[in-house]
């Protein structure tokens, strides 16, 4: 039986970001934009908040899904989701982009493929 994802999910934990970049509100806002734009993505709203007395949690909301993260500054650290469905737009393009943005030391990603459906499912 052959089976088909609905949706692609990358779970991304960055590690050992320069601490400044985590806590930078506007930055962070446009690397996660133009990640959303790099994958394909069509932009339907965006929404960050800066805590204090440190961190960002930030959500890029896509027709396709969205692309989310909340940072620790003081550990150098992210947590990032980038959820994709359809085929026209491909969340390794947003990861690869934040990534290169970001410049962590270290990366840890997991790929879920999302509401796999048999393929004589499919309508």
């Amino acid at each position: 039986m052959d089976f088909k994802g609905l949706g692609r999910h990358l779970i991304v934990e960055v590690f050992g970001v320069n601490p400044k970049l985590l806590d930078d509100e506007e930055k962070l806002k446009e690397i996660l934009i133009q990640s959303a734009l790099e994958a394909g993505g069509k932009i339907c709203g965006v929404l960050f908040h800066k805590f204090e007395p440190q961190g960002v949690t930030g959500l890029v909301l896509i027709a396709e899904s969205h692309i989310s993260i909340h940072t620790w500054p003081e550990h150098g650290y992210a947590a990032m989701d980038i959820f994709t469905c359809g085929s026209n737009v491909n969340p390794w393009k947003a990861f690869h982009y934040s990534v290169q943005e970001l410049k962590p030391r270290n990366v840890n990603v997991v790929e879920v493929k999302r509401g796999l459906i048999t393929c004589e499912q499919q309508t």
